[in-house]
């Protein structure tokens, strides 16, 4: 017998308000859903406003709440104002999952300053805008979950993503010291390191004959990882279930990381 009432009070996310980045579309919208369907009212967070309300009719449409926030993560000034409007309307901010990102693949020689600084712009500078405009939210309330978006390039890399990877490194080591330093303030701060994926972040590498060749031979599991297999880990780290999870980066490559 299948005991319900345990399922949602152990993984349910009635009452939550929870804000993705980066959420219109790939991983962003996967992660949107899964919360959705775990009770949450999620705030759909992307630079499109066309883009932000299809994501939010698509979930709607589904019977859940959702309502769009656009702005660019990178935009201090827009992410403040932004988070700041999410917490007024609705009281409270309770889950963030920091999904916004970029990629720009070319040896690390040839970038140029200006494409080194719109990666960090994105993903470190745009977890730093909207986590400091939530937190004192968070901490008044005495409840945060924080869902950082890394990747196995923070820990292994392949040529031509040294940028990526040191963005993605950056984000994991964000993760750990921030789970420190809010932990007693009943915020709990952990990242997913997803391998790799098939979302439209990766379309160029899903048509390259050798990298799949690569990912049947070197992913143990022997595919691609899809991009609804992450919303259940984000459920895990923000419901109940994972009220003792802190600072884990949570590794979903299919075994990539585990092979010699």
């Amino acid at each position: 017998m299948i005991d319900a009432e345990y399922l949602r009070r152990t993984f349910g996310l009635e009452g939550r308000v929870a804000l993705v980045t980066g959420a219109a579309r790939g991983l962003g919208f996967a992660i949107s859903e899964a919360l959705a369907k775990a009770g949450a009212h999620v705030v759909i967070n992307d630079v499109g406003a066309q883009a932000a309300d299809e994501a939010v009719a698509a979930l709607r449409n589904q019977g859940f709440s959702a309502e769009p926030a656009v702005f660019s993560v990178s935009d201090e000034a827009a992410a403040d104002a932004g988070v700041k409007a999410i917490i007024e309307k609705h009281g409270h901010l309770d889950i963030i999952v920091s999904n916004a990102g970029n990629q720009n693949r070319k040896p690390f020689h040839d970038y140029t300053r200006d494409e080194w600084d719109s990666l960090f712009d994105v993903h470190i500078n745009g977890a730093f805008h909207v986590l400091r405009a939530a937190l004192p939210s968070m901490q008044k309330n005495g409840f945060g979950r924080i869902v950082m978006m890394s990747s196995v390039a923070s820990r292994a890399s392949r040529g031509a993503i040294s940028l990526y990877a040191t963005v993605k490194g950056g984000l994991a080591s964000m993760t750990r010291a921030l789970a420190v330093e809010y932990a007693g303030q009943g915020i709990t701060v952990n990242a997913l390191a997803p391998g790799f994926m098939q979302t439209e972040f990766t379309t160029a590498l899903q048509s390259n004959e050798e990298f799949q060749d690569y990912i049947k031979r070197d992913v143990p599991l022997g595919r691609w990882g899809k991009a609804e297999e992450l919303g259940p880990a984000v459920i895990y780290l923000t419901s109940q279930a994972g009220d003792f999870v802190n600072g884990e980066v949570l590794t979903i490559d299919g075994g990539l990381l585990a092979k010699f």
